[in-house]
């Protein structure tokens, strides 16, 4: 081979291997990923991230192990206590947790730990609509919840991950207070309608007024008698109705 043919050999293999790094850094920086598609029959993964051309993440779905934080206005926050469910989270426009579906179970200390909780939250607040399921072996329960979410301008109600933050600051014992004093200001949720079944295996419609305290239940016990209970402010029954 000569001289000549050996310097163009070496181009060509030069251009091959700078054309190679450059597709997989393509690729790697996601600057190719919207031509990139394909169709699989089995995919395993720890987590998907789903998210818009610009970044803006929508959904996660995940393991336990790598279950994210709380998303607030597009940022993270560490949420140690998810470690222990699976399954995945809705996010709006904006970059903010809008609700989601988890679920766990396990069998500790011969005690059966279970549930699922599928969440629709208000626009940078709590839930507003829960449908639940726990499981502790011999007592379970399963209902559907519905809550009244404060409906001040949230930026000046400030929102859920507001009021965590804050708390987190306080001492421990200043907490109960602060929590009490949004609670009065009607800035945080009220429970309002609960439909399901209690742990004495009864099935109850509970309605709350505005300040979250239940004013009417109609039950039906497991033997199968039927209830109608009024109650005061202070949760005292006033008025029964059964057959």
């Amino acid at each position: 081979m000569t001289p000549r043919t050996d310097h163009r050999m070496a181009f060509l293999a030069g251009c091959s291997t700078t054309a190679a790094v450059a597709l997989a850094v393509l690729l790697l920086t996601g600057a190719a990923r919207e031509s990139v598609t394909g169709r699989f029959s089995e995919i395993t993964v720890g987590r998907i991230n789903i998210e818009e051309p610009d970044g803006t993440r929508r959904m996660v779905i995940s393991n336990r192990a790598q279950f994210p934080g709380a998303f607030h206005e597009g940022r993270e926050i560490a949420r140690p206590d998810r470690r222990h469910v699976a399954g995945m989270l809705f996010i709006n426009d904006e970059g903010t947790e809008n609700g989601g579906l988890i679920q766990n179970g396990s069998v500790v200390g011969g005690t059966v730990k279970a549930g699922l909780s599928l969440t629709f939250d208000r626009f940078r607040q709590d839930q507003a609509l829960q449908l639940l399921h726990t499981d502790q072996g011999k007592m379970s329960t399963s209902a559907m919840i519905v809550n009244d979410i404060a409906d001040a301008d949230v930026a000046v109600s400030g929102s859920i991950t507001t009021f965590r933050d804050e708390a987190a600051k306080l001492l421990a014992g200043e907490r109960p207070a602060y929590w009490a004093k949004l609670q009065a200001e009607g800035k945080l949720s009220q429970p309002r309608i609960y439909l399901g079944t209690s742990r004495d295996r009864a099935s109850a419609l509970s309605l709350h007024d505005a300040a979250g305290k239940p004013r009417l239940r109609l039950m039906v016990s497991a033997a199968g008698e039927p209830v109608i209970q009024m109650l005061d402010e202070a949760g005292k029954v006033v008025r029964s109705v059964t057959p």
